[in-house]
Protein backbone atom coordinates (compact mmCIF):
# COMPACT_ATOMS: atom_id res chain seq x y z
CA UNK A 1 0.00 0.00 0.00
CA UNK A 2 0.75 3.61 -0.46
CA UNK A 3 2.93 5.74 2.63
CA UNK A 4 0.20 8.26 1.71
CA UNK A 5 -2.66 6.30 2.61
CA UNK A 6 -5.21 5.10 0.47
CA UNK A 7 -3.48 4.26 -2.68
CA UNK A 8 -7.14 4.61 -4.62
CA UNK A 9 -6.60 8.33 -4.07
CA UNK A 10 -3.37 8.32 -6.54
CA UNK A 11 -4.87 6.55 -9.65
CA UNK A 12 -5.46 7.89 -12.93
CA UNK A 13 -9.39 7.55 -12.15
CA UNK A 14 -9.62 9.12 -15.89
CA UNK A 15 -7.37 5.91 -17.73
CA UNK A 16 -9.60 3.83 -15.63
CA UNK A 17 -13.00 5.07 -16.08
CA UNK A 18 -12.34 5.15 -20.31
CA UNK A 19 -10.98 1.77 -19.64
CA UNK A 20 -14.70 1.07 -18.14
CA UNK A 21 -16.47 3.19 -21.01
CA UNK A 22 -14.74 0.91 -23.41
CA UNK A 23 -15.19 -2.76 -22.17
CA UNK A 24 -18.91 -1.75 -21.83
CA UNK A 25 -19.32 -0.39 -25.08
CA UNK A 26 -17.40 -3.29 -26.38
CA UNK A 27 -19.96 -5.39 -24.49
CA UNK A 28 -22.96 -3.88 -26.02
CA UNK A 29 -21.30 -4.23 -30.20
CA UNK A 30 -20.69 -8.35 -28.98
CA UNK A 31 -24.38 -8.79 -28.02
CA UNK A 32 -25.67 -6.90 -31.27
CA UNK A 33 -23.03 -8.83 -33.77
CA UNK A 34 -23.81 -12.16 -31.51
CA UNK A 35 -27.75 -11.36 -31.26
CA UNK A 36 -30.65 -13.31 -32.90
CA UNK A 37 -33.72 -11.69 -32.94
CA UNK A 38 -35.43 -15.32 -33.14
CA UNK A 39 -33.98 -16.68 -30.21
CA UNK A 40 -32.15 -13.78 -28.06
CA UNK A 41 -33.78 -11.68 -26.00
CA UNK A 42 -31.51 -8.41 -25.90
CA UNK A 43 -30.31 -8.45 -22.39
CA UNK A 44 -29.05 -12.61 -23.90
CA UNK A 45 -25.22 -10.55 -22.52
CA UNK A 46 -26.81 -11.79 -18.95
CA UNK A 47 -26.57 -15.50 -20.33
CA UNK A 48 -23.49 -16.90 -19.80
CA UNK A 49 -23.86 -19.58 -22.84
CA UNK A 50 -23.52 -16.78 -24.92
CA UNK A 51 -20.44 -14.81 -26.37
CA UNK A 52 -21.70 -11.93 -24.97
CA UNK A 53 -22.25 -13.06 -21.42
CA UNK A 54 -18.97 -14.77 -21.20
CA UNK A 55 -16.93 -11.48 -22.30
CA UNK A 56 -19.05 -9.92 -19.19
CA UNK A 57 -17.78 -12.83 -17.04
CA UNK A 58 -14.05 -12.13 -18.37
CA UNK A 59 -14.56 -8.48 -17.81
CA UNK A 60 -15.86 -9.26 -14.52
CA UNK A 61 -12.57 -11.89 -13.87
CA UNK A 62 -10.17 -9.05 -15.16
CA UNK A 63 -11.24 -6.40 -13.11
CA UNK A 64 -11.40 -8.47 -10.15
CA UNK A 65 -7.72 -10.27 -10.86
CA UNK A 66 -6.22 -7.20 -12.02
CA UNK A 67 -7.25 -5.40 -8.95
CA UNK A 68 -4.57 -7.33 -7.40
CA UNK A 69 -2.05 -5.86 -9.40
CA UNK A 70 -3.03 -2.32 -7.45
CA UNK A 71 -1.76 -4.34 -4.06
CA UNK A 72 1.81 -5.05 -5.52
CA UNK A 73 4.59 -2.81 -4.07
CA UNK A 74 5.57 -1.05 -7.09
CA UNK A 75 9.48 -1.95 -7.14
CA UNK A 76 8.37 -5.53 -7.53
CA UNK A 77 7.60 -5.08 -11.17
CA UNK A 78 11.04 -4.02 -12.31
CA UNK A 79 12.53 -7.01 -9.59
CA UNK A 80 10.66 -9.41 -11.27
CA UNK A 81 10.35 -8.39 -15.11
CA UNK A 82 13.33 -11.25 -16.23
CA UNK A 83 11.68 -13.57 -13.91
CA UNK A 84 8.21 -12.60 -16.07
CA UNK A 85 10.16 -12.54 -19.54
CA UNK A 86 11.98 -15.76 -19.41
CA UNK A 87 9.27 -17.72 -18.44
CA UNK A 88 7.21 -16.04 -20.91
CA UNK A 89 9.44 -17.17 -23.67
CA UNK A 90 9.54 -20.69 -21.92
CA UNK A 91 5.62 -21.04 -22.66
CA UNK A 92 5.59 -19.37 -26.31
CA UNK A 93 8.01 -21.97 -26.72
CA UNK A 94 5.63 -25.11 -25.23
CA UNK A 95 2.64 -23.88 -26.65
CA UNK A 96 2.68 -25.51 -30.24
CA UNK A 97 3.12 -28.62 -28.37
CA UNK A 98 0.09 -28.07 -26.35
CA UNK A 99 -1.96 -26.75 -29.44
CA UNK A 100 -4.56 -27.48 -32.22
CA UNK A 101 -4.57 -26.30 -35.64
CA UNK A 102 -6.59 -23.25 -35.69
CA UNK A 103 -6.83 -21.89 -39.43
CA UNK A 104 -3.19 -22.24 -39.54
CA UNK A 105 -1.70 -21.21 -36.38
CA UNK A 106 -0.28 -23.38 -33.55
CA UNK A 107 -1.00 -20.24 -30.95
CA UNK A 108 -3.40 -21.46 -28.66
CA UNK A 109 -3.25 -23.57 -25.82
CA UNK A 110 -6.22 -26.01 -24.80
CA UNK A 111 -6.84 -27.08 -21.10
CA UNK A 112 -10.40 -29.18 -21.21
CA UNK A 113 -12.70 -26.84 -22.76
CA UNK A 114 -10.33 -23.49 -21.33
CA UNK A 115 -8.31 -22.10 -23.93
CA UNK A 116 -5.73 -18.84 -23.76
CA UNK A 117 -2.67 -17.23 -26.14
CA UNK A 118 0.09 -16.35 -24.73
CA UNK A 119 0.69 -14.41 -27.06
CA UNK A 120 -1.47 -11.75 -25.38
CA UNK A 121 0.77 -11.79 -22.30
CA UNK A 122 4.22 -12.03 -23.95
CA UNK A 123 3.45 -7.97 -24.21
CA UNK A 124 3.36 -7.15 -20.89
CA UNK A 125 6.42 -9.40 -20.10
CA UNK A 126 8.69 -7.78 -22.97
CA UNK A 127 7.48 -4.58 -22.16
CA UNK A 128 8.48 -4.88 -18.20
CA UNK A 129 11.76 -6.23 -19.81
CA UNK A 130 12.08 -2.98 -21.95
CA UNK A 131 11.23 -0.50 -19.43
CA UNK A 132 13.97 -2.51 -17.23
CA UNK A 133 16.68 -2.59 -19.36
CA UNK A 134 16.65 0.68 -20.66
CA UNK A 135 16.18 2.44 -17.36
CA UNK A 136 19.16 0.81 -16.02
CA UNK A 137 21.82 3.45 -14.43
CA UNK A 138 23.68 5.09 -17.27
CA UNK A 139 21.89 3.27 -19.65
CA UNK A 140 21.33 6.19 -22.83
CA UNK A 141 20.83 5.64 -26.38
CA UNK A 142 23.66 7.18 -28.02
CA UNK A 143 24.09 4.84 -31.02
CA UNK A 144 22.66 1.65 -32.46
CA UNK A 145 25.27 -0.80 -30.69
CA UNK A 146 22.97 0.58 -27.42
CA UNK A 147 19.94 -1.26 -29.20
CA UNK A 148 21.17 -4.25 -29.38
CA UNK A 149 20.01 -5.59 -26.54
CA UNK A 150 16.40 -3.90 -26.30
CA UNK A 151 15.80 -5.26 -30.08
CA UNK A 152 16.86 -8.89 -28.77
CA UNK A 153 14.52 -8.71 -26.29
CA UNK A 154 11.65 -7.58 -28.52
CA UNK A 155 12.69 -9.71 -31.32
CA UNK A 156 12.44 -13.27 -29.34
CA UNK A 157 8.88 -13.47 -28.34
CA UNK A 158 8.44 -12.04 -32.13
CA UNK A 159 10.41 -14.57 -34.22
CA UNK A 160 9.24 -17.35 -31.89
CA UNK A 161 4.98 -16.28 -32.30
CA UNK A 162 5.72 -15.50 -36.21
CA UNK A 163 7.97 -18.94 -36.98
CA UNK A 164 7.35 -21.16 -34.45
CA UNK A 165 3.50 -20.26 -33.77
CA UNK A 166 2.50 -18.95 -37.15
CA UNK A 167 1.09 -16.17 -35.85
CA UNK A 168 1.99 -13.64 -37.95
CA UNK A 169 -0.47 -10.91 -36.56
CA UNK A 170 0.62 -11.21 -32.46
CA UNK A 171 4.16 -10.97 -33.97
CA UNK A 172 3.53 -7.81 -35.88
CA UNK A 173 2.46 -6.47 -32.43
CA UNK A 174 5.88 -6.10 -31.38
CA UNK A 175 6.88 -3.99 -33.66
CA UNK A 176 5.44 -1.21 -31.56
CA UNK A 177 8.67 -1.31 -29.26
CA UNK A 178 10.42 0.40 -32.02
CA UNK A 179 8.21 3.83 -31.50
CA UNK A 180 9.42 3.53 -27.94
CA UNK A 181 12.80 3.17 -28.88
CA UNK A 182 12.81 6.31 -31.16
CA UNK A 183 11.30 8.05 -28.01
CA UNK A 184 14.40 7.14 -25.90
CA UNK A 185 16.39 8.31 -28.38
CA UNK A 186 16.67 6.08 -31.48
CA UNK A 187 17.46 7.57 -34.72
CA UNK A 188 15.00 8.71 -37.16
CA UNK A 189 17.25 6.80 -39.68
CA UNK A 190 16.14 3.32 -38.73
CA UNK A 191 12.59 4.07 -38.96
CA UNK A 192 13.11 5.32 -42.48
CA UNK A 193 14.87 2.39 -43.27
CA UNK A 194 12.26 0.46 -42.07
CA UNK A 195 9.72 2.58 -44.25
CA UNK A 196 12.25 1.86 -47.20
CA UNK A 197 12.03 -1.79 -46.71
CA UNK A 198 8.25 -1.95 -46.36
CA UNK A 199 8.19 -0.25 -49.57
CA UNK A 200 11.37 -2.37 -51.44
CA UNK A 201 9.36 -5.48 -50.17
CA UNK A 202 5.87 -4.19 -51.59
CA UNK A 203 8.08 -3.45 -55.17
CA UNK A 204 9.30 -6.86 -55.21
CA UNK A 205 6.08 -8.84 -54.59
CA UNK A 206 3.90 -6.30 -56.96
CA UNK A 207 5.95 -5.84 -60.04
CA UNK A 208 6.91 -8.61 -62.20
CA UNK A 209 8.40 -8.41 -65.63
CA UNK A 210 7.24 -5.05 -67.94
CA UNK A 211 8.42 -4.72 -71.23
CA UNK A 212 10.06 -1.31 -72.47
CA UNK A 213 10.40 -0.13 -75.87
CA UNK A 214 12.67 -2.57 -78.22
CA UNK A 215 11.25 -5.27 -76.89
CA UNK A 216 13.17 -5.31 -73.82
CA UNK A 217 11.82 -7.22 -70.57
CA UNK A 218 13.00 -5.63 -67.11
CA UNK A 219 11.91 -6.96 -63.77
CA UNK A 220 10.25 -3.53 -62.93
CA UNK A 221 10.51 -4.40 -58.64
CA UNK A 222 14.05 -5.23 -58.83
CA UNK A 223 14.45 -1.78 -61.27
CA UNK A 224 13.11 0.04 -58.59
CA UNK A 225 14.40 -1.39 -55.63
CA UNK A 226 17.99 -0.83 -56.94
CA UNK A 227 17.04 3.31 -58.07
CA UNK A 228 15.48 3.75 -54.47
CA UNK A 229 18.81 2.01 -52.84
CA UNK A 230 21.34 4.22 -55.13
CA UNK A 231 20.02 7.23 -54.74
CA UNK A 232 19.69 7.07 -50.94
CA UNK A 233 23.22 6.47 -51.20
CA UNK A 234 24.21 8.78 -53.67
CA UNK A 235 21.99 11.28 -51.68
CA UNK A 236 24.54 10.77 -47.84
CA UNK A 237 27.12 11.03 -50.28
CA UNK A 238 26.61 13.93 -51.54
CA UNK A 239 24.13 15.99 -49.20
CA UNK A 240 25.20 14.67 -46.10
CA UNK A 241 28.73 13.90 -46.14
CA UNK A 242 29.81 16.58 -48.83
CA UNK A 243 31.70 13.24 -50.79
CA UNK A 244 31.07 14.70 -54.49
CA UNK A 245 33.53 12.15 -55.83
CA UNK A 246 32.43 9.41 -54.72
CA UNK A 247 28.87 9.93 -55.26
CA UNK A 248 29.61 10.56 -58.89
CA UNK A 249 31.41 6.97 -59.02
CA UNK A 250 28.03 5.25 -57.30
CA UNK A 251 26.04 7.24 -60.60
CA UNK A 252 28.23 5.84 -63.50
CA UNK A 253 28.40 2.36 -61.66
CA UNK A 254 24.88 2.64 -61.35
CA UNK A 255 23.55 4.03 -65.09
CA UNK A 256 26.29 2.79 -68.07
CA UNK A 257 26.29 -1.01 -66.71
CA UNK A 258 22.18 -0.86 -66.98
CA UNK A 259 22.37 0.99 -70.06
CA UNK A 260 24.62 -0.95 -71.55
CA UNK A 261 22.93 -4.25 -70.61
CA UNK A 262 19.50 -2.78 -72.16
CA UNK A 263 21.60 -2.15 -75.32
CA UNK A 264 22.71 -5.48 -75.05
CA UNK A 265 19.54 -7.57 -74.31
CA UNK A 266 17.97 -5.41 -77.64
CA UNK A 267 20.24 -7.56 -79.78
CA UNK A 268 20.31 -10.82 -77.61
CA UNK A 269 17.60 -10.71 -74.80
CA UNK A 270 19.19 -12.20 -71.49
CA UNK A 271 17.84 -11.80 -67.79
CA UNK A 272 18.86 -8.09 -66.83
CA UNK A 273 18.50 -9.10 -63.18
CA UNK A 274 22.24 -10.01 -63.23
CA UNK A 275 23.02 -6.81 -63.98
CA UNK A 276 20.90 -5.09 -61.46
CA UNK A 277 22.15 -7.53 -58.91
CA UNK A 278 26.32 -6.99 -59.93
CA UNK A 279 25.31 -3.06 -59.51
CA UNK A 280 24.20 -3.96 -56.17
CA UNK A 281 27.38 -5.91 -55.34
CA UNK A 282 29.28 -3.39 -56.87
CA UNK A 283 28.17 -0.91 -54.80
CA UNK A 284 28.92 -2.58 -51.58
CA UNK A 285 32.21 -3.39 -53.08
CA UNK A 286 32.88 0.04 -53.17
CA UNK A 287 31.07 1.47 -49.76
CA UNK A 288 33.18 -1.24 -48.70
CA UNK A 289 36.58 0.20 -49.85
CA UNK A 290 35.89 3.79 -48.93
CA UNK A 291 34.94 2.72 -45.29
CA UNK A 292 38.42 0.56 -44.93
CA UNK A 293 40.90 3.20 -47.13
CA UNK A 294 39.13 6.16 -47.26
CA UNK A 295 37.12 7.17 -44.33
CA UNK A 296 36.54 4.82 -41.56
CA UNK A 297 33.83 6.86 -39.88
CA UNK A 298 30.84 5.15 -38.19
CA UNK A 299 27.86 6.62 -40.82
CA UNK A 300 30.02 5.03 -43.95
CA UNK A 301 29.80 1.66 -41.97
CA UNK A 302 25.91 2.32 -41.70
CA UNK A 303 25.63 3.30 -45.44
CA UNK A 304 27.89 0.21 -46.33
CA UNK A 305 25.04 -2.19 -43.82
CA UNK A 306 22.23 -0.35 -45.37
CA UNK A 307 23.11 -1.98 -49.45
CA UNK A 308 24.14 -5.11 -47.80
CA UNK A 309 20.50 -5.54 -46.25
CA UNK A 310 19.24 -3.99 -49.42
CA UNK A 311 20.57 -6.22 -51.22
CA UNK A 312 19.52 -9.57 -49.36
CA UNK A 313 16.10 -7.97 -49.49
CA UNK A 314 16.06 -8.09 -53.16
CA UNK A 315 17.06 -11.49 -53.16
CA UNK A 316 15.43 -12.82 -50.51
CA UNK A 317 12.05 -11.51 -50.82
CA UNK A 318 10.12 -13.33 -53.35
CA UNK A 319 11.50 -16.58 -52.07
CA UNK A 320 10.31 -15.77 -48.59
CA UNK A 321 6.95 -14.99 -49.96
CA UNK A 322 6.69 -17.87 -51.73
CA UNK A 323 7.23 -20.14 -48.59
CA UNK A 324 4.79 -18.02 -46.76
CA UNK A 325 1.32 -19.97 -46.15
CA UNK A 326 -1.18 -19.84 -49.00
CA UNK A 327 -3.26 -17.44 -46.95
CA UNK A 328 -1.16 -15.06 -45.92
CA UNK A 329 -0.25 -15.06 -50.28
CA UNK A 330 -3.65 -14.91 -50.91
CA UNK A 331 -4.48 -11.90 -48.44
CA UNK A 332 -0.96 -9.74 -49.75
CA UNK A 333 -2.01 -10.12 -53.09
CA UNK A 334 -5.30 -9.01 -53.03
CA UNK A 335 -4.25 -6.02 -50.76
CA UNK A 336 -1.61 -4.89 -53.41
CA UNK A 337 -4.64 -5.35 -56.35
CA UNK A 338 -3.08 -8.47 -57.52
CA UNK A 339 -5.64 -10.49 -57.22
CA UNK A 340 -9.62 -9.70 -57.28
CA UNK A 341 -11.59 -12.07 -55.04
CA UNK A 342 -14.03 -10.61 -53.51
CA UNK A 343 -15.97 -13.98 -52.75
CA UNK A 344 -12.68 -15.36 -51.82
CA UNK A 345 -10.40 -14.25 -49.61
CA UNK A 346 -11.56 -10.15 -50.01
CA UNK A 347 -14.99 -11.30 -48.80
CA UNK A 348 -14.09 -10.46 -45.14
CA UNK A 349 -12.82 -7.37 -45.81
CA UNK A 350 -16.08 -6.35 -48.85
CA UNK A 351 -18.30 -6.73 -46.25
CA UNK A 352 -16.83 -4.99 -43.85
CA UNK A 353 -16.77 -2.24 -46.08
CA UNK A 354 -20.43 -2.59 -46.81
CA UNK A 355 -21.89 -3.16 -43.16
CA UNK A 356 -19.92 0.55 -42.19
CA UNK A 357 -20.75 1.99 -45.43
CA UNK A 358 -25.04 0.83 -44.54
CA UNK A 359 -24.92 2.89 -41.65
CA UNK A 360 -24.30 6.67 -42.92
CA UNK A 361 -24.22 9.26 -40.45
CA UNK A 362 -26.23 7.81 -37.84
CA UNK A 363 -25.91 4.18 -38.32
CA UNK A 364 -29.27 2.23 -38.26
CA UNK A 365 -29.53 1.61 -34.27
CA UNK A 366 -28.47 -0.47 -32.01
CA UNK A 367 -29.66 -4.70 -32.95
CA UNK A 368 -31.21 -3.32 -35.79
CA UNK A 369 -27.72 -3.91 -38.62
CA UNK A 370 -28.86 -5.97 -40.73
CA UNK A 371 -25.23 -6.57 -42.67
CA UNK A 372 -24.67 -8.20 -38.69
CA UNK A 373 -27.67 -9.87 -38.13
CA UNK A 374 -27.69 -11.93 -41.13
CA UNK A 375 -23.95 -12.99 -40.75
CA UNK A 376 -22.70 -11.12 -43.85
CA UNK A 377 -19.50 -10.37 -42.11
CA UNK A 378 -17.15 -12.97 -40.71
CA UNK A 379 -15.47 -12.48 -37.31
CA UNK A 380 -17.87 -9.61 -36.58
CA UNK A 381 -17.48 -10.40 -32.38
CA UNK A 382 -13.54 -10.78 -32.69
CA UNK A 383 -11.43 -9.04 -35.57
CA UNK A 384 -14.11 -7.66 -37.62
CA UNK A 385 -16.07 -5.99 -34.69
CA UNK A 386 -15.21 -2.25 -35.66
CA UNK A 387 -18.22 -3.47 -38.45
CA UNK A 388 -20.49 -3.43 -36.05
CA UNK A 389 -19.98 0.25 -34.29
CA UNK A 390 -20.18 1.68 -38.12
CA UNK A 391 -23.19 0.03 -39.29
CA UNK A 392 -25.34 0.56 -35.75
CA UNK A 393 -24.32 3.98 -34.70
CA UNK A 394 -22.75 5.10 -38.50
CA UNK A 395 -20.28 7.82 -39.01
CA UNK A 396 -21.02 9.63 -35.86
CA UNK A 397 -20.42 6.47 -33.64
CA UNK A 398 -17.50 5.50 -35.02
CA UNK A 399 -15.95 9.10 -34.93
CA UNK A 400 -16.73 9.31 -31.47
CA UNK A 401 -15.13 5.62 -30.64
CA UNK A 402 -11.88 6.89 -32.44
CA UNK A 403 -12.38 9.78 -30.21
CA UNK A 404 -12.29 8.02 -26.96
CA UNK A 405 -9.48 5.94 -28.08
CA UNK A 406 -7.24 8.50 -28.87
CA UNK A 407 -7.79 10.67 -25.50
CA UNK A 408 -6.91 6.66 -23.65
CA UNK A 409 -3.83 6.38 -25.41
CA UNK A 410 -2.91 10.48 -25.61
CA UNK A 411 -3.82 10.38 -21.94
CA UNK A 412 -1.02 7.27 -21.28
CA UNK A 413 1.54 9.54 -23.60
CA UNK A 414 0.82 12.52 -20.71
CA UNK A 415 1.12 9.98 -17.51
CA UNK A 416 3.89 8.58 -18.91
CA UNK A 417 5.80 12.20 -19.41
CA UNK A 418 5.17 13.05 -15.66
CA UNK A 419 6.95 9.59 -13.98
CA UNK A 420 9.31 10.28 -11.70
CA UNK A 421 11.64 7.32 -12.81
CA UNK A 422 12.59 6.10 -15.75
CA UNK A 423 11.20 2.50 -15.17
CA UNK A 424 7.97 3.59 -14.94
CA UNK A 425 8.16 6.16 -18.40
CA UNK A 426 9.31 3.46 -20.36
CA UNK A 427 6.62 1.59 -19.37
CA UNK A 428 4.04 3.17 -19.86
CA UNK A 429 5.23 4.40 -23.18
CA UNK A 430 5.33 0.55 -24.13
CA UNK A 431 1.65 0.64 -23.21
CA UNK A 432 0.43 3.27 -25.10
CA UNK A 433 2.03 2.47 -28.06
CA UNK A 434 0.76 -1.38 -28.16
CA UNK A 435 -2.52 0.11 -28.20
CA UNK A 436 -1.61 2.23 -30.49
CA UNK A 437 -0.67 -0.50 -33.15
CA UNK A 438 -3.68 -2.18 -32.31
CA UNK A 439 -6.39 0.29 -32.75
CA UNK A 440 -4.59 1.24 -36.00
CA UNK A 441 -4.34 -1.74 -37.50
CA UNK A 442 -7.25 -3.02 -36.93
CA UNK A 443 -9.07 -0.47 -37.90
CA UNK A 444 -7.17 -0.22 -41.16
CA UNK A 445 -7.71 -3.52 -41.62
CA UNK A 446 -11.19 -3.55 -41.26
CA UNK A 447 -11.73 -0.57 -43.52
CA UNK A 448 -9.37 -2.55 -46.50
CA UNK A 449 -6.48 -0.09 -45.81
CA UNK A 450 -4.29 -2.37 -44.34
CA UNK A 451 -3.80 -6.56 -45.16
CA UNK A 452 -5.54 -8.73 -42.82
CA UNK A 453 -3.68 -10.30 -40.35
CA UNK A 454 -5.89 -10.91 -37.15
CA UNK A 455 -5.19 -8.76 -33.61
CA UNK A 456 -8.31 -7.73 -32.03
CA UNK A 457 -9.52 -4.45 -31.18
CA UNK A 458 -8.68 -3.34 -27.31
CA UNK A 459 -11.82 -4.28 -25.10
CA UNK A 460 -14.13 -4.04 -27.71
CA UNK A 461 -13.21 -7.62 -29.67
CA UNK A 462 -14.69 -10.78 -27.71
CA UNK A 463 -11.76 -13.12 -26.51
CA UNK A 464 -10.74 -13.82 -22.61
CA UNK A 465 -7.57 -13.93 -23.55
CA UNK A 466 -7.35 -10.43 -24.74
CA UNK A 467 -9.17 -8.60 -22.30
CA UNK A 468 -7.44 -10.19 -19.87
CA UNK A 469 -3.95 -9.24 -21.41
CA UNK A 470 -4.65 -5.63 -22.09
CA UNK A 471 -6.23 -5.42 -18.34
CA UNK A 472 -3.18 -6.44 -17.09
CA UNK A 473 -1.33 -3.86 -18.68
CA UNK A 474 -3.77 -1.28 -18.08
CA UNK A 475 -3.59 -2.28 -14.02
CA UNK A 476 0.27 -2.22 -14.07
CA UNK A 477 0.44 0.72 -15.79
CA UNK A 478 -2.56 2.43 -12.75
CA UNK A 479 0.12 1.28 -9.93
CA UNK A 480 3.19 2.57 -11.32
CA UNK A 481 1.73 5.79 -12.48
CA UNK A 482 -0.51 5.99 -8.65
CA UNK A 483 3.55 5.48 -7.21
CA UNK A 484 4.58 8.59 -8.03
CA UNK A 485 3.62 10.17 -4.78
CA UNK A 486 5.53 7.71 -2.75
CA UNK A 487 8.65 8.27 -5.00
CA UNK A 488 8.33 11.82 -4.43
CA UNK A 489 7.82 11.85 -0.49
CA UNK A 490 10.50 8.56 -0.52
Amino acid sequence: MSRDGNILKNIDWLTFALYIVLMLFGLFCINSATYDPEQDSPWSMLNLHSRAGRQLMWMGISVAFCSVFLLIDYKTYETVANIVYFACLAVLIVTPFLSHDTKGSLSWIYIGSFQFQPAEFAKIATALMIAKVMSRYGYKVRGWMDLIKPIIFVGLPMVIIAVWQKETGSALVFLAFFLVFYREGMTSYLLLFGLYLVVAVIAIIRFSLLTFPFGVSINLGYLIVLLLQQSIVMYYLFFRFHREKESLAVLLTTFIPLLAGYIVAIWKPFNLNFVMFGIGLLTILYLLFIYLFRYRRQEYLFLLLFAICSLGLAMSSKFIFNHLPQHHQDRIEFQLGMKEDIHGIGYNVNQARIAIGSGGLTGKGYLQGTQTKLKFVPEQATDFIFCTVGEEFGFIGCFLLLFIYSVFILRMFYVAERQKDKFSMIYIYSVACIFLFHVTINIGMVLGLLPVIGIPLPFLSYGGSSMLGFSILIFIYLRLDASRVEKMNG
